[in-house]
């Protein structure tokens, strides 16, 4: 294949991958609506709408596979590849995890804690996803470090709340057994949806590090 055809098909790779992200941004901000307005019909919309991604994963895995083996690259096409190549598993995952928030927003009967700011953690995980794709989109090697930093951040805000969780819990140990058996399954949906949320925040950092090893070599970032 002609050298700037090979390019055409990077070029090309890169618009997919960033089409991807898109998709799987739309499914995370829709899952929590869905879950912020008990919104039955678009937590639907949201786990039927998982099947588009994952289809358009598997097409950009093998596009991948067949950059790696059409020409052999220079080095930084090398790397570009196989960043995008790890990007893609990354983004079909966080596309999973808003099935999961939608699901636990066809379960959710009731707010046991209203005061505690879930929503929060997802807007400040759905931005440092954006944030991710930036800078993939733009070689932005500083962006990747800002995310990675401000990860810590999200993750002392996802233990906050969840303590928040237990202590609420314990505090509720005075009631009778009856009484607190029914808030169980409650609490449980609200622990999974701050996990799955925190897990978002560690695709979007390892997005960042892939891209940062992408545009300088720099593998710091890589676990």
């Amino acid at each position: 294949m002609p050298r700037e055809q090979y390019q055409d098909r990077l070029a090309e790779l890169r618009a997919d991958v960033l089409y991807m992200s898109e998709l799987v941004v739309d499914q995370l901000r829709d899952a929590l609506c869905a879950l912020r307005q008990k919104d039955e019909a678009l937590a639907q919309t949201v786990i039927e709408g998982d099947e588009a991604v994952d289809t358009l994963y598997l097409e950009l895995d093998s596009d991948c596979i067949d950059l790696f083996a059409l020409q052999q690259p220079v080095a930084s096409d090398l790397r570009f590849v196989a960043a995008s190549f790890k990007i893609i598993t990354d983004l079909e995952r966080i596309g999973d995890l808003a099935a999961n928030v939608a699901g636990y927003a066809l379960e959710a009967e009731r707010d046991l804690f209203p005061d505690l700011d879930v929503q929060r953690i997802g807007s400040e995980t759905l931005s440092m996803l954006e944030e991710a794709m930036a800078a993939y989109e733009d070689d932005d090697a500083g962006r990747c470090w800002e995310i990675a930093r401000y990860d810590d951040v999200v993750d002392d805000l996802c233990e906050g709340v969840s303590d928040a969780v237990v202590r609420n819990l314990i505090g509720s140990g005075d009631l009778p057994t009856d009484e607190i058996e029914p808030l169980l399954p409650e609490v449980r949906r609200l622990l999974l949806t701050i996990r799955d949320l925190e897990r978002v925040g560690d695709h979007a950092v390892n997005v960042a590090a892939r891209t940062l090893y992408m545009v300088e070599n720099d593998d710091e970032l890589l676990e």
